[in-house]
């Protein structure tokens, strides 16, 4: 029986928000019709939506078109920085993964760009641990049909979704998995298959729940 444990990446593998703020003003800085910076917290509300969706809530004030010029420029700059500023792991993910991938095929599924995850796996050294990988920058499509596009095309018999915020269960359970709760992470769940503080926890979890 072939099974997978599938992540979501901002609030559950790594905080970027920090850099990627930085990444952004840059842009927005360089586009006197945004007219606005952005904040830490702000990026917080962002992450793990859509980036058209992202677009909307930052530029509301811009016609959809020049919205999404600036988000292009936004993502594009942002991949390039990561690259010499990444975001930082969460204590023990690494470790975890490692142990992880010796009992599971190990994937990711996020609402970002195209390259993201990418640069997340180059800059922390987790390229050898996932298998695949997809995105709303790759698909155009939702979360929970990116979540059931990997399990199906990995031909996963059990799998299990791990992310932190109501966004992604709603995802998982969209997509018919599992959904397990990074609580240290951006946000908050609702009845989940299982909770977990630090990622070590996962190891225990997934036997579980996988069995």
């Amino acid at each position: 029986m072939k099974k997978g444990i599938l992540f979501d990446v901002d609030g559950t593998l790594w905080d970027s928000a920090p850099q990627v703020t930085e990444a952004w003003n840059d842009i927005l800085a360089s586009c006197p019709d945004a007219g606005r910076t952005i904040t830490v917290e702000d990026m917080y509300q962002y992450m793990g939506r859509p980036m058209d969706e992202i677009s909307r809530m930052m530029l509301p004030h811009l016609e959809e078109k020049r919205r999404w010029e600036i988000m292009e420029r936004c993502m594009e700059y942002e991949n390039e920085y990561l690259l010499t500023h990444p975001g930082v792991l969460y204590p023990g993910v690494r470790e975890a993964l490692c142990r992880l991938a010796g009992e599971y095929e190990l994937y990711i599924v996020s609402n970002c760009q195209d390259g993201y995850i990418q640069v997340l796996m180059k800059v922390c050294g987790l390229e050898e641990l996932i298998r695949d990988m997809e995105c709303f920058g790759r698909t155009g499509r939702p979360k929970g049909d990116n979540i059931r596009l990997v399990t199906e095309r990995n031909h996963l018999d059990r799998a299990l979704y791990v992310g932190d915020t109501a966004m992604d269960q709603e995802a998982a359970d969209k997509a018919g998995l599992p959904f397990v709760h990074a609580s240290y992470g951006f946000g908050q769940a609702v009845e989940p298959a299982g909770v977990i503080g630090e990622m070590g926890e996962l190891t225990e979890l997934a036997k579980r729940i996988l069995a």
